[in-house]
């Protein structure tokens, strides 16, 4: 059977990752095509559970410790659900992947990008995306966006912070192979039809 196609959507806090991720698989869907829709941290129980732990309010995560967590999560992830649907044939669309980890880590936490992606290469068995999209937003947009819902420890950060993630997503998406940057404070209809077209080209 032929391999299924592994599709990314990337961006920082509140880009429109889920709005645009729950469009993607529907409009797919309609089309014929066998969709799995996941996100980073989460995808099975297990990375469920760690996702509870690593983005509540309660606690203090040391750095190392807070990447340690999510390649735990990737790596169940990764072997649990993602590469069986792939043997299956079937599309992956993911909200996150490795880049967020070399954005939010490597990028906002200072950590060093070769362990970055050393744990990574570890985590995903060598797995690569058929195609990550990077969301680009400005900073300002994690306040404007969606004021009705509470924060996260991750995006409770602090501004420079997030400036730090954004420009380690647009530094990526200019240099990583099969990335794409898409201007995401536009109307959804425009991002949503470049996001369209973009992922017809690899399927």
């Amino acid at each position: 059977m032929k391999r299924g196609k592994f599709i990314v959507l990337e961006g920082p806090d509140k880009s429109g990752k889920s709005t645009h991720a729950a469009r993607l698989v529907h409009e797919l869907r309609a089309r014929g095509r066998k969709v799995v829709h996941t996100r980073e941290p989460g995808g099975t129980a297990f990375a469920e559970a760690i996702r509870s732990i690593l983005l509540s309010n309660e606690y203090t995560v040391h750095p190392l410790a807070e990447i340690l967590l999510y390649e735990a999560a990737r790596a169940q992830h990764t072997h649990g659900l993602i590469l069986p649907a792939l043997r299956r044939g079937e599309v992956v669309l993911s909200e996150r992947y490795t880049m967020a980890t070399l954005a939010y880590q490597g990028g906002g936490r200072h950590l060093a990008m070769p362990l970055v992606r050393r744990l990574n290469r570890i985590a995903t068995s060598g797995l690569v995306p058929d195609l990550t999209v990077v969301l680009d937003i400005p900073g300002s947009c994690l306040k404007t966006r969606d004021r009705r819902r509470k924060l996260d420890r991750l995006e409770r950060e602090s501004l420079a912070f997030h400036r730090r993630v954004r420009e380690a997503y647009r530094r990526l998406a200019r240099r990583e192979p099969k990335t794409a940057l898409v201007d995401a404070d536009r109307p959804k209809e425009a991002v949503h039809a470049d996001l369209l077209a973009l992922i017809e080209k690899v399927l």
